[in-house]
């Protein structure tokens, strides 16, 4: 806090007449006052409004003055003020009424009556000047008052100004972290998608390899078991054996089918893959769809005009349509609707490359399934069904067909609102036609062809052999490819037929070594499971025995390869 002045402290004294202000100045200059003296009041209008603590008048002083220029100093004194002016009377005045206006005028007025006590003087003066700090202490105050106000009306414009650039940056980086937290949960959630996209794959791929493996040792027994059905209908002349060897050659057949669902799955099955018009399949498979569906459901097939051809196996793809046209029959027990369609379509999904492809969609609207069920339903040997009503590989078939033509297969189903399963197809740009072995009437072997067969199971080489023989041709054996190699170094055989998957010299090695040291001998590779596009680049379609092989189909290879090497 700042004290006041003395120059602010000072008494001011208006006694225009005689020696009266000298004397009361030095009365209270021995108080401590400072004084200053005037004559009249024009003078005491200028000191005024350089500072003072008071105005002691006397009261002939006012009589008859324009004091207007005091009362505009009083008028605009500042709200802390109250200038004090102490008026000196005598108790004989001739117009007390007209001093009442002066000193109604002049506001904080104190009247000492004349002659002056000095001592009541000094003590007026002093109550005055502590009036007067007091008002000079306001004054202080207000001034700080007025500070800290002012500071606080800056603190607050900042604070506001600061709260409004905060709630700018809080709101900037709200957004930034809500967009990123958007991205973060769609990366999260396509990085689920994909990792479980990518689990079920290889849980698939797992499988199918399984499931070839299997196929691959059931085709070996399976090829024993027809050959020697085979043998039995060729060489015996007991009829009722003959009979039944045929049912158990048949037998055979059913289990043959049986292994190509598993290879379908695997996608180690040949498709003979070409142009194939939805419509002609669709009608081809019409009645029987029907006939399976029974009379209760509602066979509805909607197959727009202008869907393209589909790149695929015409029998695999029927069966596939068979297998979810049972499938959808079995959800359906007391009878619904079974629509078939097929649309091009415009969207291409993510796990498949770009191109053109078609949708080929089965769907009921029976019982459908829940989230637990539909994620297996394309595993081998998954089924709901009750025992002995399933294999469970129909929608394994469906599966793999459609992976090994290049295309894909999903499932959608929800409980009660029904499923579909669509089948989507690369479409095809040319016709991929394939010529067909002919299995009809057995041929004879022409006499002194000798083959060399190549086989690392004992029963299945053994059966062969005994096949081959009995039609005529001369045999000599090897249990693996090194065998193979020593026996062709031996003595040139007329043809090789060879399994593909051996310990140690592989089919294929085998294939391309023989080629290196006598490219003249045709070969035949058969299998039960394998690299089929791998086989087939390799030695030709023509030249590959799928097991299980009926004897006629082996008959009519052998002669194949046999004349396609005479001509070359």
């Amino acid at each position: 806090m700042t004290p006041p002045t003395a120059f602010e402290e000072r008494i001011l004294i208006l006694m225009p007449w005689g020696r009266d202000g000298s004397v009361v100045a030095s009365a209270l200059r021995a108080e401590g006052f400072g004084c200053h003296v005037m004559q009249d009041f024009d003078q005491l209008n200028l000191e005024i409004r350089k500072g003072a603590g008071a105005a002691i008048v006397t009261e002939e002083a006012l009589h008859k003055i324009d004091i207007s220029q005091v009362l505009d100093f009083l008028a605009e004194q500042e709200t802390w003020s109250d200038f004090p002016f102490v008026v000196l009377v005598g108790k004989q005045f001739s117009d007390p009424r007209g001093l009442a206006r002066h000193w109604d005028e002049l506001g904080n007025v104190i009247l000492l009556e004349r002659p002056l006590n000095m001592e009541t003087l000094r003590s007026a003066m002093k109550s005055v000047a502590r009036a007067r700090r007091r008002q000079y202490q306001a004054r202080e105050d207000l001034i700080d008052r007025t500070a800290t106000a002012r500071s606080l009306s800056e603190s607050q414009a900042n604070l506001i100004e600061l709260n409004e650039k905060l709630e700018a940056h809080v709101s900037a980086r709200t957004r930034q972290l809500a967009l990123a937290n958007d991205r973060l949960t769609h990366e999260l959630f396509e990085r689920e998608r994909v990792q479980q996209a990518l689990l079920h794959s290889q849980k698939m791929e797992a499988v199918g390899r399984l499931t070839g493996g299997i196929a691959h040792d059931f085709n070996n027994l399976l090829n024993v078991v027809q050959g020697s059905m085979d043998l039995i209908l060729l060489l015996s002349a007991d009829e009722m054996a003959k009979k039944r060897a045929d049912v158990a050659r048949r037998a055979c057949e059913r289990g043959a089918k049986l292994t190509q669902q598993l290879l379908a799955f695997s996608r180690n099955q040949t498709l003979n893959l070409q142009a194939v018009r939805v419509q002609t399949i669709f009608a081809g498979v019409r009645e029987l769809v029907i006939a399976s569906a029974g009379s209760r459901i509602d066979v509805r097939f909607d197959v727009d005009e202008a869907v393209d051809c589909v790149l695929a196996d015409a029998n695999q793809m029927e069966m596939a349509l068979l297998n979810l046209a049972i499938n959808a029959r079995d959800a359906m027990p007391d009878g619904g609707r079974l629509t078939f369609s097929a649309r091009n379509i415009g969207t291409v999904p993510d796990e498949l490359p770009p191109g053109r492809y078609v949708r080929i969609a089965v769907e009921d609207n029976g019982e459908g399934m829940p989230p637990e069920v539909l994620g297996k339903v394309f595993e081998p040997f998954f089924t709901t069904k009750e025992i002995g009503r399933g294999t469970g590989l129909g929608l394994s078939q469906v599966y793999g067909m459609a992976k090994q033509s290049g295309g894909m297969a999903r499932a959608f189903s929800q409980v009660g609102e029904g499923t579909s399963i669509e089948i989507v197809l690369p479409c095809a740009g040319a016709d991929q036609k394939m010529d067909s072995v002919d299995r009809g009437a057995l041929r004879r072997a022409r006499g002194g062809t000798r083959i060399l067969l190549v086989e690392d199971d004992h029963a299945v080489r053994q059966q062969m052999a005994e096949s081959l023989e009995a039609i005529g041709y001369a045999v000599r054996q090897a249990c693996d490819g090194e065998a193979a190699l020593r026996s062709v170094q031996e003595s040139t055989p007329d043809l090789i037929i060879s399994d593909y998957m051996m310990p140690g010299i592989s089919g294929a090695e085998l294939i391309r070594e023989v080629r290196r040291r006598a490219p003249a001998i045709p070969m035949v590779i058969a299998t039960g499971y394998a690299d089929m596009h791998a086989v087939e680049e390799l030695i030709g379609q023509e030249m590959v025995l799928r097991k299980p092989f009926p004897l006629a189909e082996l008959a009519a290879v052998v002669e194949r390869a046999i004349e396609r090497a005479a001509h070359t």
